[in-house]
């Protein structure tokens, strides 16, 4: 069975950082990401990485200051938030995939960024 526990979730200043990582059980993904949903907004992509680490993407307003990893040994993937701002608060889920889609999702953890 799959499961995937995220943690690092909390409330910080702008201008703050924060570390989500997100340990997934079970068995290993090739894609590992992480996806916000905003109050009123719909779920959107944060960014992602491939096993090896050597592809990475990011949505264009976080590009700069977050940064995506992954601990294969640990089966973890890590979201690295830096210059944090009010428009990032909100729930951030981790997703993990094989080819081409988001398979397993985790149960969120809450961003509040206060200006």
């Amino acid at each position: 069975q799959v499961q995937l526990v995220e943690s690092g979730g909390g409330s910080v200043q702008a201008g703050g950082s924060l570390r989500l990582s997100c340990a997934v059980s079970g068995r290993t993904f090739r894609s590992m990401g992480w996806f916000r949903q905003a109050p009123g907004k719909e779920r959107e992509f944060v960014a992602a990485i491939s096993w090896s680490g050597g592809s990475r993407s990011y949505v264009d307003s976080v590009k700069g200051r977050f940064t995506i990893s992954r601990d294969n040994a640990k089966n973890t993937v890590y979201l690295q938030m830096n210059s944090l701002k009010s428009e990032d608060t909100a729930v951030y889920y981790c997703a993990v995939g094989v080819a081409g889609s988001w398979d397993y999702w985790g149960q969120g953890t809450q961003v509040t960024v206060s200006s």
